[in-house]
């Protein structure tokens, strides 16, 4: 039993560590959340690095991997057309390095 319970533990503390695999799905009521891209990095709550590799993604820390399909996805998200339409506004960066949260108070729309 107490087997059961710590693999049940592990799971879905793995499961909330590698929520950066995203899909983007072609209606708003499919989508977790909905995202503006923003023009200018200060307006943005996160700075996205697209990553190459699914093996790249990180601890909800801005790094992204799309993948093909939304059932290998861990959240599914919807670009809106204005901002005042989105839960999170974020901005894509040209290096890794530069990828993380600018306000960690929308962070748990990630997990």
């Amino acid at each position: 039993m107490k087997k059961i319970i710590l693999i049940t533990f592990l799971f879905f503390t793995f499961k909330q560590i590698k929520a950066q695999k995203v899909y983007s799905v072609d209606y708003a009521s499919q989508a977790d959340v909905k995202v503006f891209v923003v023009d200018y990095e200060s307006q943005a709550d996160l700075k996205v690095y697209k990553v190459d590799y699914s093996s790249q993604t990180g601890k909800n820390d801005g790094n992204w991997y799309f993948v093909d399909y939304a059932s290998q996805a861990d959240k599914k998200i919807y670009f809106v057309d204005y901002s005042s339409q989105a839960d999170l506004k974020i901005y894509f960066v040209d290096y890794r390095s530069q990828a993380g949260w600018k306000k960690t108070s929308k962070k748990q729309l990630m997990y």
